[in-house]
């Protein structure tokens, strides 16, 4: 049977989540997580689906990709079919021929998992490899400690203390409580929390969100900020053992987060928080 890409709509992109939630598990390289697509969810459900792409064999689903931006496409692959070389050449032939519609002319990005045999057959094709990233990880098995700091679970009544704590924390954020009411409405936010830090003056100084993959599976941080003006302060620290604190409520057996190893800031503040790095992944990189 031959490998067919796909875009599974908005009717299909249930089903392509529930295959994403398989394919998570303890040990597993960094990749692609079914929270990846929740926190994309922030622009509505019709934008997601336009941006999944699914390569299937005999109706199969062997590879999902997300076109996190027009040049980046975070893309994932079943644990059985890492080596499978008929998926990984047409992989290859998809992402580059225009055609085909995964990339236009120009340069992109594609993250895959390090060791499967797309990467080599990305290598041969020409593409470079790009700025190294750091993934870390901490194990839910033991209680997590008190963050130290007041943490409140935001809900709707709330959502622009949120979205104002994230624009706060990125500089080229689009983050408003319309797109946080977008995401939380999609299917994908029942097993997810947006929590926000306080400081001893009630304000909020810092903020995440947090998405299981199902009990005993891995759990996502995506995104952590904290804002701009409240930094260098233990914030960081005290949102991420939050986190922890949340996903291992909500059944996860770890709970991991990818930042660029150059935020030299960022991994500290990981690390300070629990997380252990594990190898650094690289996207590959077309530059035309």
């Amino acid at each position: 049977m031959t490998i067919a890409l796909g875009r599974p709509g908005v009717d299909g992109l249930s089903g392509t989540v529930g295959v994403l939630r398989e394919w998570q598990y303890e040990g597993a390289p960094m990749q692609l997580h079914p929270g990846d697509l929740g926190w994309f969810w922030r622009f509505g459900p019709d934008v997601t689906a336009e941006a999944v792409r699914t390569w299937s064999r005999d109706g199969n689903i062997l590879a999902v990709g997300l076109l996190d931006g027009p040049d980046l496409l975070r893309l994932t692959i079943a644990p059985y079919a890492h080596r499978d070389e008929e998926l990984a050449r047409q992989l290859v032939k998809d992402v580059s021929r225009t055609e085909h519609g995964v990339f236009g002319e120009g340069k992109a990005y594609i993250e895959a998992p390090m060791a499967a045999l797309v990467q080599e057959l990305l290598d041969e094709d020409g593409w470079d490899v790009d700025e190294p990233w750091t993934s870390l990880r901490r194990d839910l098995a033991e209680p997590v400690e008190d963050p130290g700091v007041r943490i409140e679970v935001i809900g709707p009544e709330h959502a622009h203390v949120r979205a104002a704590v994230q624009r706060a924390s990125f500089d080229s954020s689009t983050f408003t409580d319309e797109r946080w009411h977008a995401m939380a409405s999609g299917e994908l936010y029942a097993d997810a929390r947006c929590l926000v830090a306080y400081d001893d003056r009630g304000d909020a100084v810092a903020a995440v969100t947090v998405w299981s993959a199902g009990r005993g599976k891995p759990g996502l941080l995506e995104p952590m900020g904290v804002a701009r003006d409240h930094r260098g302060r233990g914030h960081g620290r005290a949102i991420t053992v939050a986190a922890a604190a949340a996903l291992q409520e909500l059944g996860s057996s770890s709970a991991i987060v990818c930042t660029p190893s150059s935020n030299v800031g960022a991994v500290a503040t990981y690390r300070s928080a629990g997380f252990e790095p594990r190898p650094e992944v690289r996207d590959r990189r077309r530059d035309a």
